[in-house]
Formats: C-alpha cells, sequence, structure tokens
C-alpha cells in the first residue's frame, strides 16, 4: 500500500496520470534514437505535465486549479498528437495507439468531471 504525503495524490485522476506516464516511457523506449530530441523527448514531457500541473494547481485556490486542470488537458491533448504522430511513422502498433488513446479520453473525462465538481463548489461558496 502507498504512502499518500500530500492530498492530490489521493486523488483517482492523479493516479491516473502517472499509469499514463509510466504508459508513456515504455512506449516511446522503442522510438528510433534519432527522434530522442525529438518526439520521444515531447511526448514524455507532455505526458508529465498532465500530473506535474494537477500537483500545482491543487494546493492553490480553486480558480488557480482550474487553471492548472486546463493547462493539464491542454498537455493531454498533446499526447493525442504525440500519439498519432507516432502512429503515422509505425513507431507504433495500432494496438498501442488504440491504448494511448482510450487513456486518454479516460484521463481527459476524469479531468473535465473535477473541474466540473470544482466549479460547483465555487459556485455554492458564492451562495453562502
Amino acid at each position: 500500500m502507498e504512502n499518500n504525503y500530500f492530498d492530490f495524490e489521493k486523488l483517482q485522476v492523479y493516479q491516473k496520470a502517472l499509469d499514463y506516464i509510466s504508459f508513456t516511457y515504455k512506449l516511446t523506449n522503442n522510438f528510433p534514437t534519432h527522434e530522442t530530441y525529438g518526439l520521444t523527448s515531447q511526448f514524455r514531457r507532455a505526458s508529465t505535465s498532465i500530473a506535474l500541473n494537477m500537483a500545482e494547481g491543487y494546493g492553490e485556490t480553486k480558480p488557480l486549479f482550474i487553471r492548472y486542470s486546463r493547462i493539464s488537458k491542454g498537455s493531454l491533448r498533446e499526447c493525442v498528437v504525440c500519439t498519432t504522430i507516432a502512429a503515422r511513422l509505425n513507431y507504433i502498433n495500432e494496438n498501442e495507439q488504440k491504448e494511448s488513446m482510450t487513456r486518454l479520453t479516460e484521463l481527459s473525462k476524469m479531468l473535465s468531471g473535477l473541474v466540473s465538481f470544482v466549479k460547483k463548489k465555487i459556485e455554492e461558496e458564492k451562495l453562502t
């Protein structure tokens, strides 16, 4: 059982983002060496940015958390493009592409749900 030292580590979407980072690193290990500073680096940085921005925004105000969550979604969309490029260049197979897109779709929905929840909390606070 893992210890959570910070509250954001308890978020399921954060844990899923960490899983996606591991997936991305394993996936890009097989990319050609000439992509080390190109697509490999970009894909890894974009996937890592999803979790990093969640963590950075979590301790801030609710509006800032929403802002950082939107940045996470932007990084997520970068991963969609990296996945598509990797598939078009035949760096990944169809199953790997499908798995990446499925994970990204799930993450996107979870992030959207979290943002909606936080927005609702902001509205509730305005009423009190």
